[in-house]
């Protein structure tokens, strides 16, 4: 496997060997080991399965102190523009996001360390599989809105597909003010 620095600490993409031939192919999505050797020590706890049709988008999530999650997130089927904004307040990179196409042509991961909100629009039909370091924790979970524009993301679509919940996710500065800042 291979890793990629995306320039936001803790935030990197993954790409894992993967062996084909007229079958078919086959990877290791995780393995402990592989992971150790690039100093990538997590401990997870939670598998999650998602499936988002086209022009879903969901997020940006996150779950509050203590409950914040670790994700190593992966498309199965499909392709989606993965996000990950950067909520810890003491990081030099704090406000700042990362986005990448992650498709299951490509089989690249996306690992978010605790302290990034996470969201996703569906390019095509999607199956998304990730791995958390902390289970889910309901009153912890919220969120930051999609479309703040001192975030300024370009999801690339003109109109999702929203839930009502993501909807009335916080502006990012209504979430400064409620960690201090």
């Amino acid at each position: 496997m291979t890793i990629k620095e995306t320039g936001i600490e803790g935030l990197i993409e993954i790409f894992p060997a993967i062996f084909q031939d007229e079958r078919g192919w086959f990877m290791e999505s995780y393995n402990q080991d592989r992971f150790d050797a690039f100093n990538l020590n997590f401990t997870f706890v939670q598998d999650n399965l998602s499936f988002s049709k086209s022009e879903v988008l969901r997020g940006l999530h996150f779950q509050k102190k203590p409950f914040e999650q670790g994700k190593l997130i992966k498309v199965i089927h499909g392709e989606v523009l993965d996000v990950a904004l950067d909520i810890r307040p003491d990081s030099p990179t704090f406000g700042q996001h990362y986005s990448v196409i992650l498709s299951g042509k490509n089989q690249n991961m996306l690992y978010l360390p605790e302290g990034f909100a996470h969201g996703f629009v569906a390019i095509k039909d999607s199956y998304l599989f990730y791995k958390c370091t902390k289970t889910y924790h309901k009153d912890s979970d919220t969120g930051i809105a999609y479309n703040d524009p001192e975030l300024a993301i370009d999801w690339n679509i003109a109109s999702p597909v929203i839930s009502e919940k993501d909807k009335k996710l916080q502006s990012f500065q209504s979430y400064k003010a409620s960690i201090g800042l």
